[in-house]
């Protein structure tokens, strides 16, 4: 079966009535940007995001340009006019029907108020709209609350742990910290993503499994205590994959806990 008949108009028309009542839950207005004006306001948004300077821009402004013209994803959220929050996402390879959700932000103020599950559910309807399944992006591993937005709010799943994925990053938020990244996946026509984009919590159950533990706020520690931030960076690194080498795989994420994680199935298995 086609994407395009798996996606039905009753999906696209419900992924928008989500998104439009996410967004309206903490005021912002989240809408796609175009053209090389409102392209420079999403670049220079990014730069103040993640502390980086005028000659070494997130996304350079040629780059973006050419994103825009081909038609990936550029989308904006606005609170009383003004532009707090911003994403980027690239198609992928079309036989994979999938997007690339390259970066996603909001102004420091508004971190933690839901921003940012708005553009997420707009970037679902989008997607959506264009026949696509599945969007994919990265986040940092030792970052807790993206963590449990990822697994718990949205419903993404892992699929790949990718070691110092970027290189040395020369911005505010990563510090100069290896830039390890879990790759996840967010099956767009899963009940259970459904669910979850429309209000239903249930949907993001607790796993069963053993944990390993991150720190409550890496960001801080990057700041107060840089070297033991760095040891996060080696000991997470080295449990999660010897862990997922071995076959295990992580199944959840609880605050104050940390990854939840299953050995291989042993089903059929005798002693």
């Amino acid at each position: 079966m086609m994407a395009e008949e798996r996606i039905t108009p009753h999906m696209r028309q419900q992924a928008h009535a989500d998104a439009e009542r996410a967004a309206a839950l903490t005021g912002v207005t989240v809408r796609e940007m175009s053209g090389s004006e409102e392209e420079a306001q999403v670049i220079d948004l990014l730069a103040l995001i993640w502390g980086r300077t005028a000659d070494n821009p997130v996304v350079p402004k040629e780059i973006m340009r050419v994103l825009g013209k081909t038609g990936n994803y550029i989308a904006g959220a606005f609170l009383d006019g003004e532009l707090v929050g911003a994403a980027l996402g690239l198609h992928s390879s079309p036989e994979r029907s999938t997007l690339h959700s390259h970066i996603t932000g909001v102004v420091p103020g508004l971190v933690g108020k839901s921003v940012g599950y708005g553009i997420k559910l707009h970037q679902r309807a989008w997607a959506l709209d264009r026949g696509i399944e599945a969007i994919e992006w990265t986040y940092d591993p030792l970052v807790s609350r993206n963590a449990n937005f990822n697994f718990n709010k949205l419903g993404a799943v892992p699929v790949e742990y990718l070691e110092n994925f970027y290189g040395l990053m020369a911005d505010t938020i990563n510090a100069g910290d290896l830039s390890d990244r879990l790759l996840v996946r967010w099956h767009l026509l899963d009940d259970s993503v459904s669910r979850l984009a429309g209000g239903d919590r249930s949907a993001a159950a607790p796993a069963e499994g053993f944990a390993v533990a991150i720190p409550d706020d890496i960001e801080g520690l990057r700041v107060s205590d840089p070297d033991g931030a760095r040891e996060w960076r080696g000991l997470i690194r080295e449990q999660l994959t010897s862990h997922l080498n071995s076959g295990a795989r992580i199944v959840g994420f609880q605050r104050g806990t940390g990854y939840i994680l299953q050995h291989a199935s042993t089903e059929g298995e005798q002693d």
